[in-house]
């Protein structure tokens, strides 16, 4: 595995290394600096490099390098996740943007760092919560270890994100399921991209060490095999799927149950991301007409597709228009509407939108004459919204059982939000 593990700053001075086996040499890390930060390629060629019998695997962080040094065959993606875990625990001791400086005072914290998250090579423990109770700074709370054998299986255990002996007066569990929209639509209402990025974020007070099984849409599909026996069927299908590492793998497979032992607090028990059969929350219909080089008409339509029991709020429709506009005169059946002229758009706004409703927007807009008749470009129509209880997906939370051995009872909490993505956009 892993023979060398050092820091390094932009000008190729070492701010601290570990090594943990000796078929590497401080010599090497000379063939880094001199190949990857002198040849400039440190922000652009691939985190991976082979030199002189040995494999760089690095990353960087702000104006600092982490890299990894080893001569054997090693799984590249297990070190760079090992190499971000790092960086995390650094932000988590140090701070979010930790400097060099504060690298150089907390020496000796490092070092204790470097050694319990990697063992001869083999990365061990990278938990926060689990390191936090044995490195603190040096401020160590003084308590009886009772059992030896505890203490060794909470720091190098298979559960290294959960200590035993939590309790809370309430057991409960709050699960959000954030959803993103992105789109793009062509001048005649045709999909060109579509897409909905998920997450299932979860707050967990739950005494013990409970085990959860969560379930979602009971036909939930993740690899779209025409061949199998879900074929056919009514589902979401989910083209890519991550999970914390919690969750038992094996038992997803077999019944499509996503089975753990959840952390304490919160935490994002998985990521997805769908593409197809997707329910769009709002439906936009534009009309713009150039009437000469001095003036642009605009209609535009928007409707709430989603059902009349909800509403979207912040609902924002940015229209662009001509730079050299000189003057809008905007009518509304709902909202407000004003003309940004740093935005050379018209921003529509509404607080409050009611499901299967629709508002309508007409301009007039006056344009001052210009030298260089230059064509107008026609930049896409902009929606940012966000919508309670709502998910474009389909994805739902069908069941969340909490088993332990006390038999306490759970309250559980589930709540939907989608919102526009980087770009919910329609060509005009």
């Amino acid at each position: 595995m892993i023979s060398m593990l050092y820091l390094m700053n932009a000008r190729g001075d070492i701010v601290i290394s570990r090594q943990y086996r000796d078929d590497v040499s401080q010599a090497t890390t000379d063939s880094f600096r001199l190949k990857v930060l002198g040849a400039k390629e440190g922000g652009t060629s691939a985190p991976i490099r082979s030199i002189d019998s040995s494999t760089f695997v690095y990353c960087r962080h702000l104006n600092m390098y982490f890299v990894a040094v080893t001569r054997s065959n090693v799984n590249p993606s297990l070190v760079l996740e090992f190499l971000y875990q790092k960086i995390r625990v650094l932000q988590a001791y140090l701070g979010e943007t930790f400097t060099e400086d504060k690298i150089r005072n907390n020496f000796t914290l490092l070092y204790e760092l470097f050694d319990e998250t990697m063992d001869f090579g083999y990365p061990q423990n990278t938990s926060i919560d689990v390191l936090k109770l044995y490195i603190n700074l040096g401020k160590q709370k003084a308590r009886v270890v009772e059992d030896q054998a505890s203490l060794t299986s909470q720091i190098t255990g298979a559960i290294d994100w959960r200590r035993e002996g939590i309790r809370h007066k309430r057991n409960e569990v709050y699960i959000d399921v954030l959803e993103s929209v992105n789109l793009l639509l062509s001048q005649t209402g045709g999909i060109l991209r579509q897409e909905v990025t998920g997450s299932v974020m979860m707050n967990t007070k739950l005494t013990g060490m409970p085990e959860c099984k969560f379930g979602l849409n009971d036909k939930l599909s993740v690899e779209k095999d025409k061949n199998s026996s879900n074929a056919g069927k009514s589902g979401v299908s989910i083209d890519d799927c991550t999970f914390h590492r919690c969750v038992s793998l094996g038992r997803f497979d077999a019944d499509r149950t996503i089975t753990f032992i959840p952390p304490d607090g919160e935490f994002e028990l998985m990521k997805y991301r769908v593409t197809e059969n997707i329910n769009l929350p709002f439906r936009v219909i534009a009309a713009i007409q150039e009437d000469g080089q001095t003036r642009v008409s605009i209609n535009v339509k928007l409707s709430a597709t989603f059902s009349e029991k909800l509403f979207a709020s912040s609902v924002v429709l940015k229209i662009p228009v001509p730079e050299n506009t000189a003057r809008c005169k905007i009518k509304t059946t709902m909202g407000r509407a004003k003309y940004s002229p740093e935005d050379s758009a018209i921003l529509f706004k509404l607080k409050r939108f009611q499901g299967q409703s629709e508002s309508m927007l007409s301009a007039d807009v006056t344009l001052m004459p210009t030298v260089n008749k230059t064509a107008w470009s026609r930049p896409p129509i902009g929606l940012d919204f966000s919508v309670p209880m709502f998910t474009a997906s389909g994805v739902h939370v069908r069941f969340l059982k909490v088993f332990d051995k006390s038999g306490y009872t759970t309250n559980r909490w589930v709540r939907y939000i989608t919102k526009s993505g980087d770009s919910y956009n329609i060509r005009i």
